[in-house]
């Protein structure tokens, strides 16, 4: 009776050490080997040939240089004028096209390099040029992308910029220090952890 419990308790040690080591190498990429271009996701892919900005203007964006697409957006809440309006919708439509152009040629090369390493390992070379070409063509997107919101200072007013910032949430407001008209100060600052 007592052989037959160690070897229960000895096969539930190894069936949970198993578990464990599986769950600890599970990797986050799992699945993804299923998709076309391994590197990109669908989403990815339909943003690069839409010419969405994919993410490549954060600096600009959330350091208070608004983006030309967001702006045409809220052009009610910003007040712009017909001649910003139009003047920001020339920018985007330009932009726009130049990264559709590039988006498509990102996606092939990342289907190249895909391919590639599914097909035949390359060689050091190889690699270092395909890499080479995907740099360069991100790296244009990518200034297509910033050099559209550095356009728009030049067209907005600095309230039209403070507005901007302000609706999409980017004002650096200290919630310790701004307590909300009609609110309890000290249940808010307590809700908010403030000391």
């Amino acid at each position: 009776m007592k052989a037959r419990f160690i070897l229960l308790a000895t096969g539930l040690i190894f069936l949970t050490n198993l578990s464990f080591a599986e769950s600890e190498h599970h990797s986050p990429y799992a699945g993804e080997q299923h998709r076309s271009i391994k590197s990109l996701s669908a989403a990815d892919i339909a943003d690069l040939k839409a010419g969405a900005g994919w993410g490549l203007a954060k600096s600009a964006e959330l350091n208070g240089v608004p983006g030309p697409l967001h702006l045409l957006e809220m052009r009610d809440e910003i007040s712009l004028s017909e001649s910003q309006v139009m003047q920001i919708t020339d920018v985007f439509n330009q932009m726009r096209s130049s990264a559709k152009l590039l988006g498509a040629q990102l996606i092939d090369q990342e289907s190249i390099l895909d391919e590639r390493f599914s097909n035949d390992i390359p060689e050091t070379v190889e690699l270092r040029a395909l890499l080479n070409k995907i740099g360069t063509i991100r790296t244009e997107l990518r200034f297509v992308h910033l050099s559209a919101h550095l356009k728009m200072p030049e067209i907005l007013s600095e309230d039209q910029i403070d507005t901007y910032n302000r609706i999409r949430g980017y004002t650096s407001t200290d919630p310790c220090k701004n307590v909300p008209e009609g609110h309890d100060e000290s249940m808010w600052r307590k809700h908010n952890g403030c000391g």
